[in-house]
């Protein structure tokens, strides 16, 4: 068993699905309430992660972290490192391919909330903003859970995007993936089963507790 690529795979997941609930909620938000031009380019780019190959988005990815590109070149010139083949460029890829995870839950939950539940809210006197943080967040939470376990769960077991991105550096970018495809290789198999099935077990569990938390706790859906 690689301890260490299991702590990169939690540590990395963790940080992807906390950055995407801010980024995701915010995207959401502004889906769920404004109809303006360009949304559905904006809902195809979130989606966009969905049906690419990993390894084209990833490729992308790549192109876009190279210390020749904006992003890249301002990274380096920051910190002297090289945002590709690094912890944080796999992180920033994690959040790019794990939104649709995020935001989509989250739109399906905040579209849900019953409007006259809205209405009455601004009718006693609260705002659209406390109306949101007061109101509608909480009965669009069983959503919010969802999309962070989701996200969570997608990036402990994605594959391409990560080896396109960040290589395969033991302690840094080498995640349970990464080190499970390289025991098949090396056919230790024994390794590479424990590796799975702690995977597998960490999947499951925690989509059945989304499903479990949201059979509890129904969003209010429109009347």
């Amino acid at each position: 068993m690689d301890w260490q690529a299991f702590e990169v795979s939690i540590k990395l997941a963790l940080l992807t699905s906390v950055s995407l609930f801010p980024i995701g909620l915010g995207l959401a938000y502004l889906l769920s309430k404004y109809n303006f031009m360009g949304r559905g380019v904006l809902e195809a780019m979130i989606t966009l992660p969905l049906v690419l190959p990993p390894t084209v988005l990833g490729y992308f990815l790549l192109v876009g972290m190279d210390n020749n590109s904006f992003l890249g070149s301002l990274f380096v010139s920051l910190t002297g490192h090289s945002l590709a083949f690094s912890f944080v460029g796999l992180w920033f890829a994690s959040i790019i391919y794990s939104l649709p995870f995020a935001v989509q839950p989250m739109l399906r939950s905040l579209e849900q909330v019953a409007p006259e539940i809205r209405e009455a809210a601004w009718c006693s006197g609260l705002s659209k903003w406390k109306t949101f943080f007061k109101i509608e967040l909480p009965l669009a939470w069983p959503g919010i859970i969802t999309a962070m376990v989701l996200s969570f769960s997608h990036t402990l077991g994605e594959f391409g995007v990560v080896l396109m991105i960040g290589g395969n550096i033991a302690g840094e970018t080498r995640t349970l993936s990464i080190a499970i495809y390289d025991s098949v290789l090396a056919f230790e198999h024994q390794q590479a089963q424990s590796m799975s099935l702690i995977l597998l077990a960490i999947a499951l569990v925690t989509i059945s507790l989304v499903y479990t938390f949201n059979r509890f706790h129904p969003s209010v859906v429109r009347s």
